[in-house]
C-alpha cells in the first residue's frame, strides 16, 4: 500500500498498483478516477525534480530552473489540485440522491429546535420541512386543553399532503416519535423511510404516558397543558413552551399493513457516561425496535444531540435512508 501525503512522491506504477488493491475498478466512481488522476499527474510532474538530481535531467536551462523553482512548483501544484479536487467534491455532492425530510421535534419544543440541523441538509442539497405542532414553538397561542395528539397526528399529515410531498423521509424526536407513528398509520404510501431520533416507539394502542409512566416528578399541569419547569412562554424567543396535556393520553394507532411494512431506523443519543450495552437493556423503545427488525444506530451526545452536534446528526439522518428492515425477532 503506498499512500501520498504532503511532499512525499510515489511512482505512477505504484499509485496504480494501490489503487486497484484499495478500489477495485469495477467499484470506482469517476470521483473517485479523476481523484487518482490528480494525484497521478503531482507525482509526475514533481517526479521531474527527483530524476533531475538522480542524473535523467541533463539540459542545462531545465537544470538551473529546476533547481531554483522545485519548492515553489511543488506549492503551486499542490495548489492547484486541491482547488481541482474541491470542484470534484462538489461535483459529486450535486450527484448524489437528494431527498425530501419532514422533522417532527418533542415535547415543548417546536420547529425552531431543528433549525440548524435543517439547515445542514440543506447546504448540502435537502428539502426541509420543519414541523411546528399546534400549542407549541411559533404556534403556542394556540395552545388549549382541547389539543390531544390526533391533533398532531393531523399537523404533519396536512403539512405533507397540501405540500403535495412524496417518498418523504420522515423523522421523530422524543415525543415526536409519537406523531410520526400516527402519521405512518395514516399516509404510508407517501413514506420513503422513518427516522427515530431518540424517540419514543409505541405499540398500537398505547400513549406516552404508558412508555415513560406517567408525567415526570415536579411537572405540573395547569389549565391542560404540562408545565415541565424548562423554557419559560414569555421569552426570550425561541424558547421551550408548556404542552398540551391530552397529547400524552390519547392512544396511537399503528396497524396498517403498509405502515408496518415501512424501512424504518431507530437512533439511541448516547452520551459519554453511559455504556452502548447498558443503554440497550434499559431503553424499551431500542428493544421495541430491535424486535421489529429496524435497523439500529447509535449517535453520541445527550437527548438534544441535534443541538450538541447539528451537522452529524443531519449526516446520519441522511446515512440512515439507505438502511433496509431485517426479518423481525420472535
Amino acid at each position: 500500500m503506498v499512500l501520498v501525503s504532503g511532499f512525499e512522491t510515489a511512482s505512477v506504477e505504484c499509485l496504480a498498483e494501490a489503487r486497484s488493491r484499495l478500489f477495485p475498478i469495477d467499484q470506482l466512481d469517476s470521483k473517485v478516477n479523476l481523484r487518482f488522476r490528480c494525484v497521478r499527474v503531482r507525482c509526475s510532474i514533481i517526479g521531474i525534480s527527483d530524476r533531475l538530481f538522480a542524473g535523467s535531467v541533463t539540459n542545462p536551462h531545465m537544470i538551473c530552473f529546476m533547481k531554483r523553482y522545485r519548492r515553489h512548483l511543488s506549492v503551486l501544484v499542490m495548489t492547484a489540485l486541491c482547488a481541482l479536487l474541491s470542484v470534484f467534491d462538489a461535483w459529486a455532492g450535486d450527484n448524489q440522491e437528494k431527498f425530501t425530510f419532514v422533522v417532527v421535534h418533542g415535547a415543548t419544543a417546536g420547529g425552531w429546535e431543528w433549525k440548524s440541523t435543517g439547515n445542514c441538509l440543506m447546504k448540502d442539497g435537502h428539502t426541509v420541512y420543519r414541523a411546528t405542532l399546534t400549542g407549541l414553538g411559533e404556534r403556542f397561542h394556540l395552545a388549549n386543553a382541547e389539543v390531544n395528539l390526533d391533533t398532531h397526528i393531523n399537523d404533519v399529515v396536512n403539512l405533507i399532503l397540501f405540500e403535495d410531498l412524496h417518498d418523504v423521509v420522515l423523522s421523530g424526536h422524543s415525543y415526536g416519535g409519537m406523531v410520526i407513528t400516527g402519521v405512518m398509520d395514516r399516509i404510508p404510501e407517501r413514506i420513503r423511510h422513518v427516522i427515530y431520533l431518540d424517540a419514543a416507539v409505541p405499540e398500537d394502542g398505547e400513549c406516552i404516558y404508558d412508555i415513560v409512566g406517567g408525567p415526570p416528578p415536579g411537572a405540573v399541569v395547569k389549565d391542560g397543558l404540562v408545565h415541565f419547569g424548562w423554557g419559560n412562554p414569555e421569552g426570550p424567543y425561541p424558547t421551550n413552551t408548556p404542552h398540551p396535556e391530552k397529547t400524552f393520553s390519547q392512544p396511537v394507532s399503528y396497524k396498517n399493513p403498509e405502515a408496518l411494512s415501512l424501512p424504518v431506523t431507530y437512533v439511541a443519543f448516547v452520551p459519554a457516561d453511559q455504556k452502548i450495552e447498558d443503554r440497550a437493556k434499559t431503553d424499551k423503545s431500542w428493544q421495541r425496535a430491535d424486535a421489529r427488525g429496524w435497523t439500529i444506530r447509535t449517535f453520541p451526545g445527550h437527548h438534544v444531540a441535534h443541538q450538541e452536534d447539528p451537522a452529524g446528526v443531519a449526516s446520519l439522518m441522511v446515512e440512515s435512508v439507505a438502511d433496509k428492515n431485517r426479518v423481525p425477532s420472535e
